[in-house]
């Protein structure tokens, strides 16, 4: 499967500027100690996989998926094979004890790269997975970098999103909060952050369920009026490691991309996808429809497809990297942009963050209303777009 093919693209993005800055990557690579957590899912394992192909002298994974850790362990042997440095995975948690002894335990790490998030807009759906996002997205991000600092790290990056520029729903939110506590520990150690767009394929993606419903023979559904910007997984990581180690203090980088060439409707990816697999795409009227004609309709190399005006909470109309109030260096980098941020926060919200959603949380009793009036009150421009229904409704 060509993934640049199916996302409407013809080269890597980052192609240039890595070649024109790998000996200095490789350079900083090589015989420093990295710790990577959230490293089993998508954009962990390919951060994982650029470092490890640069030789470090310790790269230290943490992951709650143990099998998903598996998998990584599995596919960098499979095609990297082996380091003289020490590399070792741990199935934790990093907001749990085991993983306070694991830092404890060590030398410490020159680089500590947070990966872990809650990324869907379909946490939106109830408060309780809402609070899990914010304890995963916020929380464990004040004390995972509070950590790296107290064991002498040299620097700590943190992944955000492309929907923390102007968000509309809770995720989003969630991660421009985050980049308003790391502005604030900005001042302790250096910080740095990416924004990106889709990763084409990853676990718990759109694209990733078109491979799930092929290999189970079901219908595939997608929206039609959705266009977004697509990166791989490989483009991940190399933003995500180039930001960590070549992005200055608070800066925030991102991939330059075109509205005209690199926005792609989910609903012609579909059609992409089953043409390359060799069978044609068939319209239906409903997921109803779909589904009654797939084993029917499937030996006949078609696939029933329905497609269908997107109308679920937290769905922005648009991407977009940067808002017009940020600061932008676009000559840098070929294909990255770098937000020049410097360490503005309000010390009274971020106060009152933590001690909300600690009084909550004691009181085991809160309901969306509350966090999405919190959430306004750390950003108050932030439009969330309520509609009632959500992805789950969805096939």
């Amino acid at each position: 499967m060509d993934i640049l093919d199916l996302i409407g693209r013809a080269r890597p993005l980052f192609e240039v500027d890595i070649r024109r800055h790998e000996e200095e990557l490789s350079a900083l690579v090589e015989g420093a100690r990295f710790l990577v957590i959230g490293g089993a899912g998508s954009i962990g394992q390919a951060v994982t996989r650029e470092i490890f192909r640069r030789n470090p002298r310790a790269l230290h994974v943490v992951d709650i998926s143990e099998n998903n850790m598996v998998e990584l362990v599995r596919d960098i042997r499979s095609t990297l094979g082996y380091i003289d440095g020490d590399f070792r995975t741990f199935a934790i948690d990093c907001g749990g004890r085991e993983f306070d002894a694991l830092m404890a335990s060590g030398g410490g790490y020159d680089y500590v790269l947070n990966l872990s998030a809650l990324k869907h807009v379909r946490s939106e759906k109830d408060p309780f997975t809402l609070m899990r996002m914010i304890e995963v997205n916020v929380l464990n991000t004040i004390s995972t970098f509070a950590q790296a600092r107290a064991l002498g790290a040299t620097k700590y990056f943190c992944v955000s999103t492309d929907k923390a520029a102007n968000p509309v729903n809770m995720m989003g939110a969630s991660k421009r909060i985050m980049e308003m506590f790391l502005m604030r520990a900005s001042l302790e150690m250096p910080v740095s952050t990416a924004r990106f767009a889709n990763v084409a394929f990853s676990d718990g993606s759109l694209l990733h369920g078109f491979n799930q419903r092929f290999s189970k023979r079901q219908p595939i559904s997608a929206p039609n009026d959705v266009r977004r910007y697509f990166i791989t997984p490989q483009e991940s990581g190399e933003l995500c490691l180039t930001s960590c180690l070549l992005g200055g203090n608070r800066d925030i980088f991102f991939p330059k991309l075109s509205e005209e060439l690199d926005l792609t409707r989910f609903s012609d990816i579909a059609a992409r996808f089953l043409r390359s697999m060799g069978f044609e795409p068939l319209e239906c009227a409903s997921e109803e429809e779909a589904r009654r004609i797939a084993s029917e309709v499937i030996p006949r190399r078609q696939w029933p497809v329905y497609f269908f005006a997107s109308d679920t909470t937290g769905e922005k109309d648009f991407e977009e990297f940067f808002t017009e109030r940020e600061t932008l260096d676009m000559s840098r980098f070929e294909s990255i942009g770098i937000i020049l941020n410097e360490a503005r926060f309000d010390e009274g919200k971020l106060e009152d963050f933590v001690s909300t959603i600690r009084a909550l949380r004691s009181a085991k009793s809160w309901c969306k209303q509350d966090l999405v009036e919190l959430f306004r009150r750390m950003i108050p421009e932030f439009d969330h777009r309520e509609t009632g229904k959500y992805l789950d409704s969805r096939m």
